[in-house]
């Protein structure tokens, strides 16, 4: 097939340097490992017509439902197009969402084509019901088509794909709004920097991060959305994730550069329209700075778990919008930081509601549509651990928060209902997630969390301390002396890649109790939080004194001025259903 026959659509008068073909013209690579290689040195991004025909082979390789609409279906229903120019542009269907097809070096009349090609989409997978990212997808997709029929089928094996556990575009609106939850916990993990300057500059940031995938399907230039395509195709959605958080960084690294470090106060933050329009505009005219590898090689260089795990992190935010009703759009759905936490009705003796909303930026993004709801506090409920475990038994998560006589603040939060601690019977027993976090907030702001997290490569050296034998490694762990009141070091299961996602909720998913043993304790004489060498937190039975110390769990200095201390205060917040409180 002639090398003009995937063109048609292109203006090649906008392609500049891709508009001449050079390097290598075939690929007879089968294996994975190898094509992903290649797709990210982007071995076939030189070839127009290369790339097309690479395309064509991975996207015939997914595996789709057995009835899977093709180009002859396509022919049928619209006719066959070669070689005419549509009448007029059909409507794009509600399901994008508002999104428009971005140009991509495509002629004129080839918009009206993806609007054709969409609407015959939309007849033949009634099930879309939300697929903002379809435009720019289609836009890409017959860029590389020989003609549009050709274009339906591809999009149409992406759309039926069904190879469990791969992700390749969101069609429901529970599926789009859990990617940004997603991405807003990645951002947060992975992009910490960028994540405070949003958190700082932005009135509400889950509506900034609600237009991460427009960043990369429809604001990047084509030279680097095309390079994403390569190595998307081959890994999947999580590429996606990579990219945008790259983006991130390289607009956060823009703005220290541009002397905007300084962060505004309350009353200065911008609205969030024009943080989004802010990135927007930087996304789409990064190609003057920052070249395609470099963007792949900032996107590749990130940490981030395996798919299978942000597909697990993906599944708790959908789960956690299905419990509270959310699974199509509504126009008021948004819930800001600032709205949960309303100043005019939140009270504590403990933290102000600016370093409340401080705090309530580092949880995981699932629970930022809830509210703090106050559940324990010494100055009311008396500093009796007995009543500190009535009061906050069946809530999880929790967060519970400290201030010394010292005028120190600190806390920790806990992932896990600490009805949990029952489990051990009289012992001091330990249970948790690697959501769990300690902070300070006093005498300097700091976030302290799972050392596994921040340090991935400690997983193997941990795995290589531990015993062959289960037996064995619970009762070494049964040995631990309770005074000395440490937790051995996380010993994971054999095979690492069988590892959940530390951001999991033991509500959503049943963990193995030596993976999930080192984050928190209790018994009738105190409660700890963080293991191993010391604890971050220790608080006596009468809820009184503490200690503070560097823990194996969380890599923490000690949280407070002195490592002995005199609680002041001591509070435990739950988070309450600010959806349902509405109803």
């Amino acid at each position: 097939m002639a090398e003009e026959d995937y063109g048609c659509f292109v203006d090649w008068t906008q392609m500049g340097d891709l508009a001449n073909s050079s390097g290598p013209s075939k690929l007879d690579v089968k294996d994975p490992l190898e094509l992903k290689k290649l797709a990210r040195q982007g071995h076939w991004a030189k070839n127009h017509k290369l790339r097309a025909q690479v395309y064509q082979q991975l996207i015939k390789a997914i595996p789709c439902r057995t009835v899977t609409p093709d180009a002859e279906v396509y022919r049928d229903l619209m006719g066959d197009s070669t070689g005419k120019k549509a009448s007029s542009v059909i409507p794009l269907p509600d399901f994008v969402d508002g999104s428009a097809v971005p140009h991509y070096c495509l002629k004129a009349d080839a918009v009206t084509t993806v609007h054709r090609v969409i609407s015959c989409l939309a007849g033949q997978f009634p099930d879309i019901s939300h697929c903002p990212a379809l435009p720019a997808i289609t836009a890409l997709l017959l860029h590389f088509s020989a003609d549009e029929a050709q274009c339906f089928e591809n999009i149409s094996r992406l759309l039926a794909c069904n190879e469990p556990g791969r992700r390749l575009v969101d069609q429901t609106f529970l599926a789009y709004e859990s990617s940004c939850m997603t991405f807003g916990d990645l951002a947060n993990k992975y992009c910490p920097a960028a994540h405070k300057l949003i958190v700082a500059t932005a009135q509400d940031v889950v509506e900034v991060y609600s237009g991460w995938q427009r960043w990369v399907l429809g604001d990047l230039p084509f030279s680097h959305v095309a390079r994403v395509l390569d190595v998307f195709l081959v890994e999947g959605y999580k590429v996606l994730y990579r990219v945008a958080l790259a983006l991130l960084k390289f607009y956060r690294k823009q703005k220290a550069g541009a002397g905007a470090g300084a962060q505004p106060s309350e009353g200065q933050k911008q609205d969030s329209a024009e943080v989004k329009a802010e990135i927007q505009a930087f996304v789409k005219a990064i190609g003057s700075s920052i070249t395609p590898d470099k963007l792949l090689e900032k996107a590749f260089s990130i940490r981030l778990f395996s798919r299978k795990e942000i597909t697990l992190l993906q599944l708790a935010n959908e789960k956690s919008l299905q419990q509270k009703g959310i699974t199509v759009k509504q126009k008021s759905l948004r819930r800001n930081v600032q709205l949960a936490l309303n100043p005019d009705t939140f009270s504590s003796e403990v933290v102000s509601a600016k370093e409340m909303r401080d705090i309530w930026s580092w949880i995981p993004e699932r629970f930022a549509l809830c509210e703090p709801q106050l559940l324990f506090t010494t100055s009311t409920h008396g500093c009796s651990l007995n009543r500190f475990y009535a009061h906050v038994e069946g809530y999880e998560p929790t967060l519970l928060l400290i201030r010394t006589c010292e005028a120190d603040v600190c806390g920790a939060f806990l992932s896990t209902d600490w009805e949990e601690r029952k489990r051990g019977g009289n012992k001091l027993s330990f249970f948790g997630t690697g959501e769990c976090f300690v902070f300070r907030l006093k005498p300097e702001m700091e976030r302290y969390e799972w050392v596994v997290i921040r340090h991935p490569e400690l997983a193997s050296s941990i795995k290589a301390q531990s015993s062959e034998d289960p037996a064995e490694d619970e009762a070494a762990t049964d040995r631990q002396s309770s005074d000395d009141n440490s937790l051995p070091v996380e010993r994971p299961a054999a095979d690492p890649s069988n590892r959940l996602s530390p951001f999991l909720s033991a509500r959503h998913f049943n963990l193995n109790s030596r993976n999930t043993s080192m984050f928190m304790a209790g018994n009738v004489d105190s409660i700890i939080v963080g293991g191993g060498e010391g604890n971050a937190l220790y608080i006596d039975g009468e809820l009184n004194h503490g200690r503070t110390a560097r823990c194996t769990t969380f890599d923490n200095p000690p949280l407070c001025s002195t490592e002995s201390f005199q609680v002041a205060l001591l509070e435990v917040w739950g988070f309450q259903d600010a959806m349902a409180s509405d109803r």
